[in-house]
């Protein structure tokens, strides 16, 4: 760990912040800590600003309630930048979006961006929409019978592929059993955020429990 003395703020004693999203690694927002924010950050374990427009403090959420609980703040090598990961209870941008950057300026024909969310967010589409000739659309209107039974048998496929040590046919499946698997999260209303959380109570468990047994 670094001390906040070490850290390089510019001529106006600010220091930028690029805030992202613990859970979906979204760049949410971009702002400006001066030493004394930064200390209340982490004496509060919110984030805290400087408004360059209003040459104030400014406590995320103080107003709006949507606090960003800080998980972890990393500087860059030159120590004059910082990442902020938080668990934000709400909207980062004051318009109500889920992040600042809603607006694109370029993206690439060939390349692009993948993350589980933006599948997630495609298959809620499918549900939606119910696009005609989509695979997806033909489980949901099928029901949750239709999709138990496709979760069933891709796990029978990864663990067929799995005890024959077939380690690109296990991925292969894997992504298949995932894809049906966030189909049926859909269908009952789970969200990634919710096994995000799951999965991360069960960390600390696991840490506690491992402590247990070094005692």
């Amino acid at each position: 760990m670094i001390n906040i003395d070490e850290l390089k703020f510019d001529e106006r004693g600010l220091i930028p912040a690029v805030v992202v999203d613990a859970v979906t690694k979204r760049v949410l927002t971009l702002a400006y800590m001066n030493k004394e924010s930064l200390a209340i950050s982490i004496e509060k374990g919110l984030t805290c600003f400087w408004s360059r427009s209003r040459q104030e403090l400014w406590l995320k959420g103080e107003t709006s309630g949507n606090y960003q609980h800080i998980v972890s703040i990393t500087a860059d090598c030159d120590k004059d930048a910082l990442v902020v990961v938080v668990e934000p209870d709400g909207p980062a941008c004051h318009l109500g979006t889920t992040s600042c950057f809603e607006n694109p300026v370029w993206e690439s024909d060939t390349l692009h961006e993948f993350s589980l969310e933006s599948l997630m967010k495609m298959l809620e589409g499918r549900k939606i929409e119910k696009k005609e000739g989509s695979y997806t659309t033909y489980l949901f209107e099928k029901g949750i019978d239709k999709i138990l039974k496709k979760v069933g048998e891709e796990c029978t496929e990864v663990i067929i592929a799995g005890k024959a040590d077939d380690k690109k046919e296990t991925v292969y499946e894997i992504a298949d059993l995932a894809y049906h698997v966030m189909v049926l999260m859909l269908q009952m209303g789970i969200s990634l955020e919710d096994v995000h959380r799951e999965l991360a109570s069960r960390h600390v468990i696991d840490k506690k429990v491992k402590q247990e047994k070094m005692t």
